[in-house]
């Protein structure tokens, strides 16, 4: 299973900025997928999640009403649209995945997801 995250970029506070996370290998709708992020000095932390099929989704706090996690299993593809964009949410972002059985489960820490992508880095100035 390989994933790919992709979408990064350098933007101004209050402006939005779409993630995705394509999924290889496997069919995306066996995983829960999440949404991590990590800045320079700090551990990577819990941003979304979304159970397979879509119907679950959990965000960390300070993402709440600004983040939306989706998927599409037919495209094999997972989003993360961030909206009003802070300069405290510059980071590298990680998408991951957990296979389960489950189709409502949903997972937010960092230790239970099994497969993880590179990383894509997303700059927002003030």
């Amino acid at each position: 299973v390989q994933l790919q995250a992709f979408g990064g970029g350098s933007v101004q506070a209050g402006d939005s900025l779409r993630l995705s996370c394509a999924v290889s290998g496997r069919s995306a709708g066996s995983f829960v997928m999440g949404w991590f992020r990590q800045s320079p000095g700090k551990e990577r932390e819990f941003v979304a999640a979304i159970s397979r099929s879509g119907a679950n989704t959990r965000y960390v706090d300070s993402a709440a009403g600004r983040f939306t996690i989706s998927r599409d299993n037919a495209k094999n593809l997972v989003y993360l649209k961030m909206m009003s964009l802070k300069p405290e949410d510059t980071a590298v972002y990680y998408c991951a995945a957990e296979a389960t059985f489950s189709t409502l489960q949903v997972y937010t820490r960092r230790e239970t997801y099994d497969y993880w992508g590179q990383g894509t880095e997303v700059t927002v100035s003030s």
